[in-house]
């Protein structure tokens, strides 16, 4: 099971980006903000989490650490509970942190080990 499964029971859909292009507007009719742009450019309040769960699933060298959890709070990507090393933590940092929308990453709620 990969990040985005297991975190919000979703699928990738086929046409899934960590970085897309806004498609349409936000509720309130403005520009749809970065961490608000879901995985295909649609508003999503969770946009930015599913895009850095995204990230995670494609990269090859990061595992599935089910015992981690990704949300979001406005642009900053926060990161909770227990991964199984501090270069598996780093790793998942600089991909959280490298995804459009994400002006910061919050890793002190997770514990190594």
């Amino acid at each position: 099971m990969g990040w985005l499964s297991r975190m919000f029971k979703k699928d990738k859909p086929a046409q899934a980006s960590v970085a897309p292009k806004a498609v349409g507007k936000a509720p309130d009719g403005n520009e749809i903000p970065d961490f608000r742009l879901g995985l295909e450019g649609e508003y999503d309040d969770s946009g930015l989490a599913k895009r850095v769960a995204l990230a995670f699933d494609n990269d090859p060298e990061v595992s599935d650490e089910e015992r981690l959890w990704v949300a979001q709070t406005s642009g900053k990507v926060v990161l909770k509970g227990e991964v199984t090393d501090q270069a598996t933590l780093d790793k998942l940092v600089s991909l959280a942190g490298a995804v459009k929308g994400a002006t910061g990453v919050d890793a002190s709620q997770v514990q190594v080990g």
